[in-house]
């Protein structure tokens, strides 16, 4: 199991040594943060590149993220999403 993950375990035995009960299940939940999957960055990247807007910027990023998950971006999903238009969908500079 990776560290983090262990110690995310280690934290919630330290917290409920008896156990998690059940009305606590959801605030947990929703304390960890969800991480764009490979797809979704892919997704939203197609859709930024597609609007034909470019250069696209990091509220141009933000805004695709919430309209697809429903949550804030986080910092490291911008940044996923603006590295992958970068690699894959802005045009090369040079080649004007």
């Amino acid at each position: 199991m990776p560290p983090f993950l262990n110690a995310i375990i280690d934290w919630l035995r330290a917290g409920y040594p008896d156990g998690v009960p059940e009305s606590d299940y959801i605030p947990l939940l929703a304390l960890l943060r969800r991480r764009l999957s490979d797809e979704e960055v892919a997704q939203i990247t197609a859709e930024l590149a597609g609007s034909g807007e470019l250069p696209i910027d990091k509220t141009d990023i933000q805004v695709m993220i919430t309209k697809l998950t429903n949550d804030m971006p986080s910092e490291a999903d911008v940044t996923r999403v603006r590295t992958r238009l970068e690699t894959h969908a802005w045009p090369d500079p040079s080649e004007d």
